[in-house]
């Protein structure tokens, strides 16, 4: 019977229009001095990777493919933030404006993995960076459109060019997506764990990218870039060495 209930609140989390709206499982971890890491779980599930060719702004290498994610995990509710950031590596990398709830950003892939290895012998804990698959799947949220609002991504909606903002503001601004995530869309992009490869044609099962490469991936458009860097299937890349002041990351668990 247990199994049976989660798999119902999986369902209705992942397609909303079977039933009714869930409130999303949610863990908080203290790190002190009033700074907290807030996750919400994200349930397994099936989905559709990449997008179809009508897709306005869609690139080569976004081919679609069937994904199947066999366990649920934890997804940050919000981008690192300056301040978590700060509570466990001493000191603030972000070269724009300064604020606690403000996304921590210049950090590298490397970076990410010197926080991760500090924060889970802080807390004890195996938080890491989300595989491509798991990013967009939350992002996505089980929406099939460009964007987990629709078709269309509005400065209200999330802040990229067309908000007229031009660098990140505070996390959770503006409204989360179907899962109970802030910030999918537009602020700043996000280091995910992947190597980047090509897609596959054919269905996978909890793919972690490949073994090796030269660039890992990058996901969610940022404040400078237009909407269609936002989509939820586009894909950038960059070397695991190199920051930018319009990138951060979301934890994983």
């Amino acid at each position: 019977m247990r199994t049976f209930s989660f798999f119902c609140f999986a369902l209705c989390l992942v397609f909303p229009f079977i039933g009714l709206a869930q409130t999303p499982k949610e863990e908080i971890i203290d790190l002190g001095t009033g700074v907290k890491i807030e996750l919400v779980l994200i349930p397994a599930g099936k989905f559709i990777m990449g997008s179809p060719n009508t897709e306005t702004g869609r690139s080569t290498n976004e081919t679609q493919h069937e994904v199947i994610l066999t366990k649920s995990f934890l997804m940050g509710k919000y981008e690192v933030t300056q301040s978590q950031w700060e509570a466990i590596m001493g000191k603030n990398p972000s070269s724009g404006n300064k604020g606690s709830m403000l996304p921590v950003t210049d950090v590298s892939w490397n970076d990410c993995q010197k926080f991760l290895k500090k924060l889970n012998k802080k807390t004890k804990s195996e938080f890491r960076l989300p595989s491509e698959a798991e990013w967009e799947y939350a992002c996505r949220a089980g929406a099939r459109t460009a964007f987990s609002f629709g078709n269309e991504l509005k400065p209200t909606d999330a802040n990229h060019a067309a908000s007229n903002i031009y660098t990140p503001v505070k996390v959770g601004t503006y409204k989360p997506n179907a899962f109970g995530l802030f910030d999918m869309h537009g602020n700043v992009n996000e280091w995910c764990n992947d190597w980047f490869k090509a897609y596959p044609t054919n269905p996978v099962t909890d793919p972690t990218g490949p073994a090796n490469g030269e660039y890992r991936i990058v996901r969610g458009g940022t404040c400078v870039l237009n909407s269609s860097n936002s989509r939820s299937s586009n894909r950038n890349l960059d070397l695991a060495s190199v920051g930018s002041s319009v990138r951060g990351f979301r934890l994983a668990k």
